[in-house]
């Protein structure tokens, strides 16, 4: 195969592309190289999860990449069993040898087709369809009668610019009148979220592109502070590196019951878009993810456009003043319950 099973040096080497190819391990483990940074892992007899664990859409955020290199290496020495069908996504394999969150755009806005609407053709357009044809060549494999049964899954991993009074927290997506899974939540919980933000509308995200496209119970979860390699306290995401372990290697798992008491759950009330050079929030870099803010409180400036806060409170999340003009500076959130 590759040099010690690591997915992720095989993928840096070859950021712009690999040839496709496949490998059997001792354990009958099947692994299918589909481009770069694009692994389907298949058992000889896969039960009915399909699993898609995506990192590095983001180049800089660290920690998840390492989790899904590590989780690989277990996977294909034998150190740890595959019971199911398991997609793994390094996104953006040129933006992490760069070190950078993004070479030319935010991956992250770029699916459910944005990557073909406007804009100049560049590597994270590319990147971005070619995501999309895997998850779809992925789920769709099955055959028809199997699929109707699978349970789709997408967990795409990832660390936030910002700390947070919330260390880990996970985006849910709107999912246009379905109900949200408590399961799910309680699996996320296992994994050290117990902070669920619930998305009132369609976005571009990795994530929803899942969720809508294909009614995978997709997420993006946020796991910490964004560090560079070798930098990150492995520790800290030592319950979501075990967790996501279990999910793939055991048949089912057995997750407690739903219990909101143990949960912080917010709803998104706003998204406030640049449309200015001039645009500038009021508070420091140093300001929390989820720090909340009183009703009428001036949160930025963009030219003579101002916003405050509507409600009661409202918490801000991902703040980025530095956003291309017409992209998403912040959003903010307020609390609320699951149904």
């Amino acid at each position: 195969m590759f040099k010690d099973n690591d997915i992720l040096a095989f993928t840096l080497a070859h950021p712009e592309g690999a040839e496709p190819a496949s490998f059997t391990t001792a354990q009958g483990l099947t692994l299918d190289i589909w481009d770069s940074g694009i692994f389907c892992l298949t058992p000889p007899n896969p039960g009915r999860k399909d699993i898609i664990l995506s990192c590095g859409v983001h180049g800089n955020e660290t920690a998840p990449i390492e989790i899904v290199r590590d989780l690989a290496k277990a996977l294909l020495s034998g150190q740890l069993p595959l019971a199911h069908r398991l997609l793994i996504l390094i996104g953006n394999p040129p933006a992490i040898n760069a070190g950078k969150r993004e070479l030319e755009e935010n991956l992250n806005r770029l699916f459910s087709g944005a990557h073909a609407k406007g804009g100049s053709d560049n590597g994270e357009r590319r990147r971005a369809k070619a995501l999309e044809e895997a998850v779809a060549r992925f789920y769709n494999a099955r055959p028809g009668a199997e699929r109707q049964d699978a349970l789709r899954l997408h967990y795409d991993l990832h660390t936030a610019i910002r700390g947070s009074r919330h260390e880990k927290f996970v985006v849910y997506p709107f999912l246009h009148g379905k109900p949200r899974s408590r399961e799910q939540v309680m699996f996320l919980a296992a994994c050290g979220v117990d902070t669920v933000l619930l998305s009132e509308s369609p976005t571009t995200t990795f994530s929803y592109f899942s969720t809508q496209q294909f009614a995978a119970h997709g997420f993006t979860v946020e796991l910490g502070k964004v560090r560079p390699f070798g930098e990150n306290d492995m520790s800290r995401f030592a319950a979501a590196a075990q967790s996501l372990a279990a999910l793939v290697s055991q048949a089912e798992l057995v997750l407690p019951p739903y219990d909101e008491t143990k949960l912080n759950l917010y709803r998104i009330s706003r998204v406030i878009n640049k449309t200015s050079e001039a645009f500038r929030f009021t508070f420091g870099e140093d300001v929390e993810n989820f720090t909340p803010f009183p009703q009428g409180h001036l949160l930025a400036q963009d030219g003579d456009l101002e916003h405050r806060v509507a409600l009661a409170e409202e918490a801000v999340i991902f703040p980025n003043a530095k956003v291309a003009i017409g992209q998403r500076a912040c959003l903010l959130v307020t609390r609320t319950q699951l149904d």
